[in-house]
């Protein structure tokens, strides 16, 4: 829904909320969307009903069903700390812990000692680290964090930043102690009110009425963006954030039509403040690359034009920065699905960048799922975007800091395999190499960030969190295997995961994914050979496999057939199950690739 993207109408949204949720769930059953279903456990210092309902609307638009637990008023640290049987039948995947400056009940005095205000600082830290410990070890699930923000009123003026007995400064120094605890545990992420509050406008957000009304240390106009911004974390943890850029050229990367102005008449550098605009905003996109993000071109635009913009001696982005660039006179909706394609991405992980409001237009009615920012002027351009989410972080593998790079060398791979006849002898020419094993910690992150991420070759399409797959690992009835494929050209990293779970003789395999930057390569056959030399050595004798069908995994429907399963039945959803007897003598499937 339009409605729920940024910039969005925060009153009427709280006004409408009701109408809303009913609209976006009869969407949803009319275009056949199926959820990923989440229980989310909301634990409030302060009034959390307008967060929660509003919470729903913007994790419904982003394909998230959530169901919830709401602690009663203030009652955050009591349900985080003790026995509690609601919300232990509840088993939350996801817990929010909702607090707020007014949830600081002992801040300096002007006459404390500096030993004394660091034991209240102590004090308050150790009660929230108890809770979130607590937590972890009954729920093992994701916990969102509010930091806090800064105090509606200044006793020393600008000194209370500075001296130890300001409340801004006892906050600041309480708030980084989060963020260090926030370094050094998985699955644990701070949502930044701070941020927030000082975006929105302190004054505002932190309107006393609401408190003294209704409870609220936000005020309610400014819920949707709590809201909306809690959302961008829970769906980047389930996997629901877009992976590429994009990029329309003329008026978007640059000031100006290339074709008629000529590369040296358009807008970029620092010769006039529009320029300015637009190198800043193409800073701000090769930002992302350290992300993961992928940035590709399409553009309407003769392809020399279009490179001779971008060779331009003041252009922060260059060629090399593009995995992919399309300038030409087809359809944009036509590039756009092609640049899907070529790089085995969905369409819906792109984000369509162009100042063009017809062009916008064309892709939203011709590609569903693609994110089309409104994005203004272009001194707006970085603001939309970054307010967005379209990228939100939650983890940071390795694999993401050279995204690009693995997409250029797949470009070199396929302008390889266009000089060989026999395809067995292009595999052999990558000269590849795999590093298959049992989960191990280093990978842990990544194998997580994989089953969140991969929708087409993903044969149930488990979701799952680091806390899943580490429990995964210490079962001793789990087989757990991780796949690395290398080969001549660069590292691919992680790409496939399978989880199966033994019950006396059988295996049944739970997850089995593989990244699409690797198909056709016979990975899967590699993963295959593997996993029956692991579940002969458990005493295995048959491999349940399932494959449960979505809108996005067509792919893989006969996965099991080309390994050598026999359908064993498929109900009415054409959800199917498939069995393969381990022979006596099992003969390996993939010889193009070293294994370990």
């Amino acid at each position: 829904m339009k409605e729920l993207e940024y910039p969005f109408d925060p009153e009427w949204m709280i006004k409408k909320k009701k109408s809303i949720r009913k609209e976006l769930l009869e969407a949803a059953e009319k275009n056949g969307v199926t959820f990923l279903e989440k229980k989310i456990a909301i634990l409030g210092g302060q009034t959390t009903q307008n967060i929660k309902l509003v919470l729903e609307l913007f994790l419904l638009n982003q394909g998230i069903r959530p169901s919830f637990y709401e602690s009663e008023y203030n009652q955050w640290f009591e349900d985080g700390m003790f026995p509690n049987a609601e919300l232990e039948a509840f088993a939350p995947d996801l817990i929010y812990v909702c607090t707020c400056v007014r949830n600081i009940i002992d801040f300096p005095e002007i006459a404390d000692t500096a030993e004394t205000v660091d034991q209240k600082l102590a004090n308050v830290y150790e009660k929230f680290v108890s809770c979130w410990e607590h937590l972890t070890q009954a729920y093992h699930c994701p916990i969102i964090q509010n930091n806090f923000e800064y105090p509606y009123f200044r006793l020393m003026g600008n000194k209370d930043a500075s001296d130890i007995h300001g409340r801004v400064n006892f906050v600041t120094r309480l708030n980084c102690k989060f963020y260090e605890y926030a370094q050094t545990h998985e699955g644990f992420y701070i949502c930044d009110i701070n941020y927030l509050a000082a975006s929105y406008g302190l004054d505002s957000w932190s309107d006393p009425y609401y408190w003294h009304m209704f409870k609220y240390a936000v005020a309610v106009p400014a819920i949707p963006y709590l809201s909306f911004n809690l959302s961008n974390m829970i769906k980047s943890i389930y996997g629901k954030n877009k992976k590429a850029f994009n990029l329309d050229m003329d008026n978007t990367l640059w000031g100006g039509i290339v074709g008629d102005d000529g590369p040296d008449n358009i807008e970029i550098g620092q010769e006039t403040p529009l320029a300015q605009t637009y190198s800043e905003f193409q800073t701000y996109l090769k930002l992302h690359k350290q992300l993961g993000v992928l940035l590709t071109v399409n553009s309407k635009n003769d392809e020399a034009n279009a490179l001779a913009g971008l060779e331009r001696p003041d252009s922060v982005l260059r060629k090399d920065d593009f995995v992919s660039i399309k300038a030409n006179w087809n359809p944009k909706s036509q590039n756009l699905a092609a640049t899907a394609q070529e790089m085995a991405l969905l369409p819906e992980s792109f984000v369509f960048v162009d100042d063009n409001p017809a062009e916008r237009a064309i892709i939203a009615g011709q590609i569903p799922g693609v994110a089309i920012p409104e994005i203004g002027a272009p001194e707006h351009y970085i603001r939309v975007l970054d307010k967005s989410g379209f990228f939100e972080v939650t983890t940071l593998s390795k694999d993401d800091l050279k995204r690009t790079e693995m997409y250029q060398e797949n470009a070199r791979r396929n302008n390889l395999m266009a000089s060989f006849e026999n395809y067995e002898d292009y595999l052999l020419s990558l000269e590849m190499h795999a590093e298959i094993g049992a989960f191990v910690p280093a990978y842990m992150s990544r194998i997580a960030q994989l089953t969140n991420k991969s929708n087409q070759f993903n044969l149930t399409t488990r979701r799952m969190t680091q806390e899943n797959i580490e429990s995964c690992a210490a079962d001793p009835n789990q087989i757990t295997l991780y796949g690395k494929l290398e080969d001549k050209f660069g590292d691919n990293g992680v790409v496939s995961v399978v989880i199966g779970r033994m019950d006396g003789e059988d295996l049944h395999i739970d997850l089995w994914l593989m990244s699409c930057r690797v198909l056709k390569r016979d990975m899967e056959f590699a993963m295959m050979d593997e996993l029956v030399d692991k579940a002969q050595k458990a005493g295995v004798r048959r491999i349940l496999g399932y494959y449960y069908p979505t809108a996005k995994n067509a792919m893989v429907k006969e996965f099991y057939k080309t390994q050598g399963f026999s359908l064993v039945s498929e109900d009415a959803s054409h959800n199917t199950i498939w069995e393969f007897v381990i022979p006596n003598k099992y003969e390996k499937k993939q010889h193009v690739i070293a294994v370990n």
